[in-house]
């Protein structure tokens, strides 16, 4: 395995961040959460974000935060779910390492965010239904972005982070896109 970045994504709840320390750990990586340094970096919570600047400032922000923390190689990265919606991100992942989408089924991801009151696309509205929708709207741009896809429900995030790390060493680098 190389010393690119290891970019996780996937749906919110998906179990990036804590699965994210985990292989952080186990391969020696510094470990980054995308929305955490969005929060150090402008002092307030991601609702508060998405309150005044709405999504598209999020994103904005977003955007900005990963192309800064991709710029240092060998970490272990835990994006936002939403960050593969901006083409720059998912070109920006593919070129910068090892992309990971960490999947997880609709009624998993109800289940992980039931108690969740700090995910601002879920505050006041179907959690089912918002979710699958996202999910439905996301899910192309995940697999379109990921060098390997992890089934993340039924293990620990230790166990998960184990499979994780036999995945990476064992996969080979894809060529680059000649298009680009």
């Amino acid at each position: 395995m190389d010393e690119g970045n290891i970019f996780l994504v996937g749906m919110m709840g998906a179990g990036k961040t804590t699965v994210g320390r985990a292989l952080a750990r186990r391969l020696g990586r510094p470990f980054v959460d995308c929305d955490k340094e969005i929060v150090q970096r402008t002092g307030v919570p991601v609702a508060t974000i998405f309150e005044i600047e709405g999504e598209a400032g999020f994103r904005r922000r977003e955007s900005e935060t990963l192309f800064q923390i991709a710029a240092t190689p060998g970490q272990v990265i835990a994006t936002g779910g939403g960050a593969v919606i901006v083409p720059a991100n998912r070109d920006l992942m593919r070129r910068n390492g090892t992309v990971v989408y960490l999947r997880v089924s609709v009624d998993r991801l109800v289940e992980r965010t039931a108690r969740d009151t700090a995910r601002p696309l879920l505050a006041g509205v179907d959690r089912r239904r918002t979710l699958e929708t996202l999910l439905t709207a996301r899910e192309p741009l995940y697999r379109e972005v990921a060098h390997l896809v992890i089934e993340s429900a039924g293990q620990s995030p230790g166990a998960l982070a184990g499979r994780l790390a036999e995945a990476l060493h064992r996969q080979t680098p894809r060529p680059p896109d000649p298009s680009s």
